[in-house]
């Protein structure tokens, strides 16, 4: 498993435009409620205690969360349970207004953060990594709690990562630029 520096260093890199990180924090509760909806009306009862698939699969992501970082996993424990609780709310509301809470907060979240996206100028991390889609949630808990000085380290050595992923993957950008280009010039030289 890899670390939550590892985990935080690959997000962040995608992640540097304060347009682009304020868009997630908006984009990714939406989507986090929208799960949490259908999820809501599946129940199972296990040994005498009821419950529904959003509060299992928040469990299992819980645990991920809690083998990163104890302090961040117990923000997100409150702010999973908030959201669970809210998917709760709307999913008793029936199916049809279930349905359509479910897809505007799935696409809004998605939209909102596509456009900070367009402002960080590179695409989500996700397009080269699914499970980042897992480490959205604790990355932003991290977000909030380095901007109250926990953690200056991880968070210096996460920045320092991310910083020269960019430089990396820009410097690829360009090779690969002049490697098309140069094929380009040289195949109109031979017809």
């Amino acid at each position: 498993m890899k670390s939550l520096e590892d985990q935080m260093a690959f997000y962040a890199a995608y992640h540097q435009d304060g347009r682009n990180k304020a868009s997630h924090f908006i984009g990714v509760p939406m989507i986090m409620l929208s799960l949490f909806i259908p999820l809501a009306w599946i129940r199972l009862d296990v040994g005498g205690v009821p419950l529904t698939a959003a509060m299992l699969f928040a469990a299992v992501v819980m645990v991920y969360y809690f083998l990163l970082d104890l302090p961040l996993a117990i923000a997100m424990l409150a702010v999973s349970a908030l959201l669970v609780w809210l998917g709760h709310q709307v999913a008793a509301l029936g199916a049809a207004q279930g349905w359509a809470w479910f897809g505007v907060l799935f696409v809004g979240g998605w939209i909102v953060q596509l456009v900070g996206h367009v402002f960080e100028g590179r695409k989500p991390a996700l397009a080269d990594n699914l499970f980042q889609i897992f480490v959205a949630p604790i990355f932003l808990a991290a977000e909030v709690f380095f901007a109250f000085g926990y953690k200056p380290r991880l968070h210096e050595a996460v920045q320092r990562r991310a910083q020269l992923s960019r430089a990396q993957s820009a410097e690829s950008s360009i090779s690969l630029t002049r490697t098309s280009s140069e094929s380009g010039a040289s195949g109109s030289r031979s017809t």
